[in-house]
């Protein structure tokens, strides 16, 4: 997993995982805190993510909500769009042009 950029756009590559979530929240947190306005999170170089990522996700969600923010998912993979429909989180997210449940194509 690999994280660049600052505390209004983040680019997130790799595995989104059990063994890189300290990390991820690390440098999310740490983007929150040091930031004002949207925070983008650029997903299109992101492999793959597990439950932990995904409460890794949700935790700079909560964060940013905390501090006034927002936190913007972009280029979201298909394959995690499903995930997202199917525990309805595209409805609390913000994810940049939204995710329309009928629009996301069944594997």
């Amino acid at each position: 997993m690999h994280i660049r950029g600052d505390h209004a756009e983040l680019v997130v590559g790799g595995r989104l995982d059990v063994r890189s979530a300290a990390d991820a929240r690390t440098a999310l947190h740490a983007a929150v805190d040091s930031g004002r306005g949207d925070l983008v999170l650029d997903l299109t170089e992101l492999d793959s993510w597990d439950a932990t990522g995904l409460g890794v996700i949700m935790g700079a969600h909560r964060r940013a909500g905390r501090v006034n923010r927002r936190l913007v998912l972009r280029g979201v993979p298909p394959q995690m769009q499903r995930l997202l429909v199917a525990t309805r989180l595209h409805r609390i997210l913000a994810i940049e042009g939204g995710i329309e449940a009928e629009s996301i194509p069944r594997v």
